[in-house]
């Protein structure tokens, strides 16, 4: 904890105040003590004014007035000088005990006074983009630190609002924008397939259905996006290597036409979730496995029990710096663009961490010592 908490510092002025006025109070008790014990001078003078009264009786006793005096005055200066002295003990002891007791108590004020504090830090934590169903719903009277909690909790209730029209948005633009696309690659194909077309028209239709093509698994992408941010309405027990097995099997003519060679070591393990969601995670790492690979290299993918799933992959050396970045969707390595080409749409990572945090785990990636990629996901027990 970086400097003084706020606990600590009103426990010390709690400690402080108190120290204050109790010194301010023995002090007052002193002097009122003080001025209430018998002055040993006045009680001098006027035993002198009455001594030749009682000097016969004096001086069968102690001889004359001066010494019956001095022994009255010495008295008197002992006493009082005693009992101002065990004043002074007493109240610094008391003094020391009520304050020490006081920063005690003061601490535990301290503590139950922060308390709401504490679970308005907490909840803040544990927000998420992705996750803001938390509130704070602190109970108590309405003072200071109620109505910064309630107001805390509204601006939730705005952020999420906002967070769920912004992924309604998405998943509604890319439904739409998938009629288009289809009408478009229809058209284009059934022109291609005129056996008139002319070679550059025909090139130029070829690099359109690329494009096409591409638009289409970004969209595509953008909607499992959106409906895993969302996260899942209903569970079911998802064995995550027979899924492995099956996406590793479809995806063994692409990992042949690459030159990689794919090694799978599959443990049994159950995981509650969505199997369609599943699946396009571990299909989008395979995948991107394949794709950013060389000629002649590996892909090594393993289930067992923490972490859920581990692809490992040879290829070019990803900087240490870049890794972050590689699970946000649409951001440049090495000044090129990810998304550059047909092969992926650039939501690949940004979808697996999206279907990683909607099943309560999270993904995270490591670059290889000699090249490739590490990326390993984390999934609850089910």
């Amino acid at each position: 904890m970086n400097g003084i908490s706020v606990r600590t510092k009103l426990t010390a002025w709690y400690g402080a105040l108190f120290l204050l006025a109790g010194l301010v109070l023995v002090v007052i008790n002193y002097l009122l003590v003080q001025s209430t014990l018998p002055d040993p001078a006045r009680v001098a003078s006027t035993t002198i004014g009455s001594a030749d009264l009682t000097y016969g009786v004096a001086a069968d006793t102690v001889g004359s007035p001066g010494v019956a005096v001095r022994l009255l005055s010495g008295s008197l200066d002992e006493y009082r000088s005693s009992t101002l002295s065990t004043l002074v003990v007493g109240s610094a002891i008391a003094l020391v005990v009520t304050a020490a007791l006081a920063v005690l108590f003061g601490w535990l004020m301290a503590g139950r006074a922060l308390r709401p504090l504490h679970d308005i830090t907490s909840a803040a934590r544990r927000l998420e983009a992705g996750k803001l169903d938390r509130r704070i719903n602190l109970d108590g009277p309405p003072d200071e630190l109620k109505e910064l909690a309630d107001t805390f909790d509204g601006m939730l209730d705005r952020l999420a609002e906002s967070f769920d029209s912004q992924k309604r948005f998405v998943a509604n633009a890319s439904h739409e924008l998938r009629t288009p696309l289809a009408v478009q690659r229809t058209l284009i194909e059934v022109a291609m397939a005129d056996p008139e077309v002319a070679p550059e028209l025909r090139k130029l239709g070829t690099h359109l259905l690329h494009t096409n093509e591409r638009s289409e698994r970004m969209i595509e992408g953008l909607l499992i996006l959106a409906r895993s941010d969302r996260g899942l309405h209903a569970r079911a027990p998802v064995r995550l290597d027979e899924v492995v097995a099956s996406v590793v099997r479809a995806t063994s003519a692409q990992a042949a036409s690459a030159g990689v060679k794919v090694e799978t070591r599959l443990r049994p393990r159950v995981v509650a979730g969505d199997p369609v969601l599943l699946e396009r995670l571990v299909t989008n790492l395979v995948v991107n496995a394949i794709t950013y690979n060389a000629s002649g290299g590996w892909v090594y993918v393993e289930v067992r029990g923490d972490p859920a799933l581990e692809i490992r992959n040879s290829g070019p050396v990803v900087p240490p710096e870049a890794v972050p970045t590689l699970f946000e969707p649409f951001r440049r390595i090495n000044g090129a663009e990810r998304t550059g080409d047909t092969r992926n749409a650039g939501l690949g990572l940004s979808i697996v961490r999206s279907v990683a945090q909607a099943h309560g785990g999270y993904a995270e990636a490591q670059p290889g010592r000699r090249g490739g990629l590490t990326v390993l996901v984390r999934l609850p027990p089910s």
